[in-house]
């Protein structure tokens, strides 16, 4: 199961996010919000862990 961990104005962001996460071993998905059809390159985007892992994700953004 995943959980919101944190949210990007743009599918850039949502992908530097991504890599940062997985660079540390954090499995990382990214969908628009809204419908998936809605995927482009403005649309915003939720960043989503593996529930449970969220205190690793938080680890790796403070170590930013």
């Amino acid at each position: 199961m995943w959980i919101e961990f944190k949210r990007a104005p743009n599918l850039m962001m949502a992908e530097i996010w991504k890599e940062v996460l997985e660079g540390e071993g954090l499995p990382t998905r990214i969908l628009p919000e809204g419908d998936i059809l809605d995927w482009g390159e403005r649309v915003p985007f939720r960043i989503y862990v593996p529930k449970g892992r969220e205190h690793v994700a938080e680890e790796i953004l403070r170590k930013l």
